[in-house]
């Protein structure tokens, strides 16, 4: 009787000091030594669902008698999710314990005293993790790979070269504007540096440290080396900060490549481009072969003969590389050796796109994990328009959303609201002056993926208090949405802008190279080398990757070259651009570490000043778990499971979730070696270096 005293007086303990910010690090499972001398374990704890920002889930607990036998239990709790991407931290506030399962031997009335006791004592702590724990947690989410209905996946303009080549997108035919001051006209519907002087015909192209010049903006770009003295000042003066500078190697490289080829579109497309003839090398294991010559991922089945290529997380396939002929193909459908491509492979990082592969269910519980902040109740932002405000209704729905506005306005019901910086606003008429909103319009959960402002449905109001809101938005808010069990970028539809005296893009899915790394998340290139893209060229107030303030990782410091063994671009990871979040650095926002939680205002003692009591177990593996029916189950060493509080009952049963689990520990383990400088494998793609 005494074990189960001992085990439910310091369950409270263990849920407190385990998860704690000193603890973040800490392997599982994890040990706590009482008072007297006693130990209590606590084991990796399951996440079973997310819904906004409530999580709940169960964990196993442990401890050794005096008989020296271990007793197990099972606790299920429930919290309020708050995170910080920046700062790769979790946080459960507000945590409840709803539910626990003891062998029949501790009755109703200590179950029942615990929980009151718990009530007490664990709503003054904030347990914390990483988000690659809290992602390991959630392993065992079964409704994880829900998917967005109507997403378009149709093939861009996909564009073959073997040469030096640069993809110069322009939205549609070239829009020039005037700049009064300098009488430079310059496209404005485009990224890329393209002006010409007053009442001239001769336009000037701006890559890094080349200049082109041509007649028609859509073709005949020639090399020159240099451009009028005016449509260079007026360039250095409007010129984006770099993220960086290139490395010296890698300035070499750009050198010797020479000046590429100028490609324009004005219409989605993406480039793939080789170092010659393409150079087919085998994946170990599989009948499968891919292209080490090249930043696109290309993969041959050597069975069919048919080429994938994968862009935006989406597979097309192709008996040639020759421009155009490609077409979809669903992630259900890909050749089952995808799946088996080893984890040391070049071409690994494919796997994300593969459904069923733990790599891909890394990528869906990203989808799931949203970041939240706190609101100041008094916030207010100014909303304009581009003349008289002008709004479009959203067929099937009764939102309308205004086509003339930097920023994201709808109407519905005859109220305005606003999502600026992930964060909903209101506002009773068009123009002028909108505040926090304290409610979230349920109208734009009907909206389809079709529509421009699709993406506001996945940014969220979850508790209003007398001066703070607490808001949040999950990944579907800067464009990455989930499809049979892989996650893609964009919905696939193109979006007309708006065109007026401001031209005001509409986000894009194909066009800039989006490519998905499991451990930064979405990056993009478009295709040559460093200081191409010139985001800050014109004054966008929504840039094309969608809601102002999201910046996915664009290696624009680094070689976006094509030979092997070159600093390969977003390929290789972009560790400063991972999962940036839209809250920081806003006037009124604050984001996990710097919020005045809710927790009943407990001040900054929360946490114990000595928990040298916990420590990582080095005697017990992480290998004890329990169902949702509250049963605890431990691993034998022939690989079995059987119930942890009998010996008799073995289970010859497989545990996915286990084993999802144990993959992505292995992943929070190894970020944790790179960010401490130690082992990069995983990083670098055809033999390239992560900087």
């Amino acid at each position: 009787m005494k074990v189960y005293q001992l085990l439910l007086s310091s369950l409270f303990l263990l849920l407190c000091f385990s998860l704690s910010a000193q603890d973040e690090k800490m392997p599982w499972p994890r040990v706590l030594t009482t008072a007297s001398g006693k130990e209590v374990t606590l084991y990796q704890p399951q996440l079973d669902d997310l819904k906004n920002n409530v999580v709940e889930g169960r964990m196993a607990v442990s401890a050794k008698g005096s008989d020296g036998k271990l007793v197990f239990g099972a606790v299920w709790l429930q919290a309020t999710l708050a995170t910080d991407m920046d700062q790769d931290e979790a946080a459960l506030l507000d945590i409840k314990v709803t539910q626990t399962k003891f062998p029949e031997e501790v009755t109703d009335a200590q179950i029942e005293g615990l929980k009151s006791f718990l009530a007490d004592e664990i709503m003054k702590w904030e347990p914390r993790m990483s988000l690659s724990q809290l992602k390991a947690s959630l392993a065992g989410m079964e409704s994880v790979s829900e998917g967005d209905k109507g997403l378009k996946h149709d093939a861009p303009d996909i564009l073959y070269r073997e040469s030096a080549t640069m993809l110069v997108t322009i939205d549609g035919e070239p829009k020039f504007k005037e700049d009064s001051r300098s009488g430079i006209s310059y496209v404005m519907n485009t990224p890329f540096f393209i002006a010409k002087e007053k009442n001239r015909s001769v336009h000037y192209l701006k890559g890094g440290d080349y200049w082109y010049k041509s007649e028609s903006v859509l073709e005949g770009w020639t090399r020159i080396d240099n451009a009028p003295k005016k449509i260079k000042d007026f360039a250095e003066a409007n010129a984006p900060k770099e993220e960086g500078e290139p490395s010296d190697e890698a300035k070499e490289q750009m050198t010797a490549a020479g000046p590429p080829s100028i490609l324009v579109v004005t219409a989605p497309a993406e480039l793939v481009l080789v170092d010659g003839t393409p150079d087919y090398q085998q994946i170990s294991g599989t009948e499968l072969l891919y292209v080490q010559n090249t930043e696109s991922d290309i993969i041959m089945d050597i069975e069919s003969q048919m080429h994938y290529l994968l862009l935006a997380g989406r597979f097309y396939q192709s008996s040639t590389l020759s421009d155009g002929d490609w077409a979809f193909v669903d992630p259900e459908d890909l050749p089952a050796g995808f799946a088996n491509i080893p984890d040391d492979s070049p071409i690994s990082d494919i796997k994300a796109s593969v459904p069923g592969t733990p790599d891909a269910h890394e990528a869906l519980l990203d989808q799931v994990i949203p970041e939240t902040a706190e609101v100041d109740k008094n916030k207010t932002i100014e909303v304009t328009f581009d003349g008289d405000p002008q709004f479009s209704k959203v067929d099937g729905t009764a939102v309308e959303y205004a086509l003339n506005s930097p920023q994201t306005v709808l109407r519905i019901n005859n109220k305005y609201y606003c999502v600026e910086d992930g964060i909903w606003f209101t506002s009773s008429k068009a123009k002028g002056t909108y505040k926090v909103s304290t409610e979230r319009p349920s109208e734009v959960d009907d909206l389809p993926p079709s529509s421009p402002v699709y993406n506001v449905k996945y940014v969220y109001i979850y508790d209003v208090q007398p001066e703070v809101i607490y808001v949040g938005y999950t990944p579907g808010y800067y464009h990455s949405y989930i499809y049979n069990g892989v996650v893609v970028y964009g919905t696939g539809f193109y979006y007309r802008p708006w065109y007026g005296y401001y031209y005001y893009p509409r986000p894009v899915t194909f066009g800039f190279g989006v490519h998905w790394n499991p451990y930064t998340g979405w990056g993009f290139s478009v295709g040559f080398s460093f200081g191409w893209v010139g985001w800050g060229f014109h004054p966008y107030y929504r840039p094309y990757w969608g809601p102002r303030g999201f910046y996915p990782g664009y290696r624009g410091g680094y070689y976006h070259g094509y030979h092997r063994g070159y600093n390969r671009g977003f390929a290789a990871g972009y560790m400063a651009g991972q999962r940036h979040s839209v809250y920081n650095n806003r006037a009124g926002v604050r984001t996990l570490n710097h919020q005045n939680h809710r927790v009943n205002n407990l001040g900054a003692n929360r946490r114990p000043t000595n928990n040298n009591r916990v420590r990582p177990s080095t005697q017990r593996g992480n290998n004890v778990l329990t169902d949702r029916q509250g049963n605890v189950f431990q691993r034998t060493q022939n690989g079995n499971w059987q119930n942890a509080n009998s010996t008799r009952n073995t289970r010859n049963v497989q545990r996915p979730s286990t084993t999802q689990r144990q993959q992505l520990n292995r992943t929070y383990n190894n970020r944790q070696k790179i960010n401490r400088g130690g082992a990069t494998t995983g990083f670098p793609r055809r033999g390239g270096r992560r900087n």
